[in-house]
């Protein structure tokens, strides 16, 4: 879990709902691009009737009927998934400090 403290103290209460709206946009911008993974990903999760973590884990191009082409664009949208999952789950750990814990400390 990560916090964010805005620095001058004084202006915290005037920065901190801008990097959470921009924080909160990004999530939403994220939950959609991830959307759109995932339904990239059923045409071949169907086609081969295994998920995209038993074919990244076990599948090489020859088990594909279109071989290359088809492994690479498979795992490329896998792998991108993948990425935007951690974003997402990075972004969502998001915690907004009270700047008074900084004057303590």
């Amino acid at each position: 879990m990560s916090t964010l403290y805005v620095q001058p103290m004084d202006r915290a209460q005037q920065l901190l709902p801008l990097v959470r709206a921009a924080v909160n946009s990004e999530i939403v911008r994220l939950e959609l691009a991830l959307k759109l993974a995932r339904k990239r990903l059923l045409p071949f999760e169907r086609k081969y009737g295994v998920s995209s973590g038993h074919f990244i884990e076990h599948m090489t191009a020859e088990d594909l009927q279109d071989g290359d082409d088809e492994y690479v664009q498979w795992a490329g949208e896998y792998r991108l998934m993948q990425r935007l999952e951690a974003k997402l789950e990075r972004l969502q750990e998001v915690e907004y400090g009270d700047s008074e814990v900084l004057r303590r400390a």
